[in-house]
């Protein structure tokens, strides 16, 4: 059976029916299919006797499999992946979020101080938009406090010791202030002192004591979703919304406190809110711990998880409780960096 095709408007064929046979170039095929001269039969006839030319498949490469782990540190990171750190009176285990080039959480932790066996002081320090000011806040904001603490030693103490944390944290704000970088920090601190329990925060970092085993918050989150901190913004004049789920100040920052984040400094304060306990036998151990611990965990399923490791007189081990409770936090989603703090309370009474 022959296959022929017609070509109109050609120079050197007038309108006729050719052979196929005599269109020996792919060219010459090439302009009858664009001119649109195939009848429908032609078509198909045509499908059936040219042979269609299969792309060769490229050479397959070879990528070896390598798993998340196998690139550590990321670019750019610092180097920081776990850190950790125990001794009688405290614990302390952080860990890198999964998807994090950085650690940007800090902790601080000093024992003895001024020569007292029975004065400490401890913290947490969550950073976000770099590491520079939870570093900052974490060789500092000790210092600062401690410094107000002293000053105010005497027979007519008249201020309050809530006074003098609170000058030490914004001693420690202005001073950051002064280096001109960006970021900010959450901060939870434990000072210890004469059987007095000294806890204070900013932002979402937290504190949990167990008390014969029940949870006690000793801090409350300050998120611009909280009413009394919605409404000290919006008087400044700021403003919150919600995006994704999460309400935050300007559209852009999670917490309505801290230290730093100097564009945003006319709404975040870094004033801390404080609480004074006295430390009583059935004041067992004391948590301090990020947000990446406390988005994932109750505060009596931490205190619940932590107690068999930390109050066993035979053999506590509340660094294991510390790991515990992070990875409890990395198993249900969290990417997050995570730290987690815990104080024996039982040595400073």
């Amino acid at each position: 059976m022959s296959c022929s095709v017609a070509v109109s408007g050609s120079p050197v064929f007038s309108p006729q029916r050719i052979p196929l046979t005599c269109m020996t170039s792919p060219e010459t095929l090439a302009v009858g299919l664009t001119q649109n001269h195939f009848s429908p039969a032609a078509t198909s006839n045509l499908s059936r006797s040219v042979p269609l030319l299969k792309r060769k498949r490229p050479a397959r490469i070879d990528i070896p499999n390598m798993g998340l782990e196998a690139i550590e540190p990321p670019l750019a990171s610092d180097g920081r992946r776990e850190v950790e750190e125990e001794c009688a009176r405290y614990s302390v285990y952080c860990k890198r979020g999964r998807k994090r080039v950085e650690m940007e959480d800090r902790h601080s932790a000093s024992v003895d101080l001024q020569g007292d066996s029975q004065m400490a002081f401890f913290g947490v320090f969550d950073g976000h938009g770099g590491s520079k000011a939870s570093q900052f806040a974490s060789e500092n904001i000790g210092k600062r406090i401690l410094e107000e603490v002293m000053s105010g030693e005497g027979e007519e103490r008249v201020i309050r010791v809530e006074e003098e944390v609170k000058n030490g944290y914004l001693k420690t704000d202005a001073e950051f202030l002064k280096e001109k970088v960006k970021g900010g920090t959450c901060c939870v601190t434990a000072f210890v002192r004469k059987g007095d329990l000294i806890v204070s925060n900013t932002g979402d970092c937290r504190a949990v004591m167990s008390v014969s085993g029940a949870a006690e918050a000793l801090t409350s989150d300050h998120r611009p979703s909280r009413e009394d901190e919605k409404d000290r913004i919006e008087r400044l004049g700021g403003y919150i919304d919600c995006s994704r789920g999460v309400w935050r100040l300007q559209g852009s920052l999670a917490v309505s406190r801290g230290i730093g984040d100097s564009h945003l400094k006319q709404w975040v304060i870094p004033e801390p809110e404080t609480r004074v306990i006295k430390i009583e036998p059935e004041c067992e151990f004391l948590i301090l711990a990020s947000d990446g611990l406390w988005e994932k965990v109750s505060n009596q399923e931490a205190v619940d998880i932590a107690r068999p490791l930390c109050v066993d007189p035979q053999k506590p081990t509340p660094l294991s409780a510390c790991k515990k409770l992070v990875n409890l936090s990395i198993s249900r989603g969290s990417m997050d960096d995570i730290s987690v703090m815990i104080i024996q309370l039982g040595h400073f009474i």
